[in-house]
């Protein structure tokens, strides 16, 4: 958790820590595998699952919202070649307002 934790606060200054804490046990045993604990941005199928699974399903975005969600989160990730997907889901929840889902 706390290497989850230490990602997220190089975006966000003072991260909600029940918040990181919901994403890990949320992804699980994905977070085991180094391919499906980083996100592939440029991987438009990779995006498009987020969009439909992540988005939709746990943010209760709609098609545009999840878009521009994405879209926001890759451009401040840039720098970032390996993006951590606990980091990259945190950082959706902000930018689509929608951090309550995670942790009220």
């Amino acid at each position: 958790m706390s290497d989850y934790l230490k990602n997220v606060k190089e975006y966000v200054e003072s991260p909600n820590e029940d918040a990181v804490a919901a994403l890990v046990n949320h992804l699980g045993i994905a977070l085991d595998n180094r391919d499906s604990a980083i996100v592939a941005a440029t991987d438009d199928g990779e995006l498009e699952s987020i969009k439909d699974g992540y988005c939709r399903k746990t943010l209760d975005l709609d098609e545009a919202e999840a878009d521009k969600a994405i879209q926001a989160v890759c451009e401040r990730m840039k720098g970032d070649r390996a993006k951590c997907r606990v980091t990259f889901y945190y950082l959706l929840a902000e930018e689509s307002g929608k951090m309550s889902r995670l942790a009220g």
